[in-house]
């Protein structure tokens, strides 16, 4: 089965890929692997801004990183590679956050939960999840990824 036919079955649109905010490729192919660029949380059109422990609560701040994860997967659509995905080999989550919050992993779920969804095995990754003090245009997470491409 197809991702594209996999996500229909699971009911998930994917949303327009985002135009690059600075200058950098969305994705970038080299040696069978597709680095894809950090993803902002545009979840139904709108950016999830805020911090986690201050404004932003634990479930939102897995949603917005559901809503990194679809970013992922539409930036990988963009270029024709959505279909040709081996393997999710690591996902990088950035969760902004005070001090004191230190669920930055289970944020980062929201968006290695999806790729297992959409994936199965092959969307099992390695992974790493920090907390940081801001993130662009004020956003709550932000997740990059590294994927296997087949030829």
């Amino acid at each position: 089965m197809s991702i594209e036919a996999k996500l229909e079955e699971l009911g998930i649109v994917l949303p327009e890929a985002a135009a690059p905010v600075a200058s950098y490729m969305p994705v970038v192919v080299q040696g069978g692997f597709a680095y894809v660029s950090g993803q902002l949380p545009f979840v139904e059109g709108t950016l999830v801004k805020g911090r986690l422990g201050e404004d932003v609560m634990l479930d939102g701040g897995m949603h917005a990183a559901r809503g990194c994860g679809l970013m992922i997967l539409a930036q990988l659509k963009a270029v024709g590679l959505l279909n040709r995905v081996e393997r999710v080999v690591k996902l990088g989550a950035f969760v902004c956050s005070t001090a004191e919050f230190t669920d930055q992993p289970k944020v980062a779920n929201g968006a290695s939960d999806l790729m297992f969804e959409v994936f199965g095995e092959k969307g099992r990754h390695s992974r790493s999840a920090v907390g940081v003090p801001v993130l662009p245009l004020g956003a709550a997470v932000e997740v990059d990824a590294v994927i296997a491409i087949a030829d």
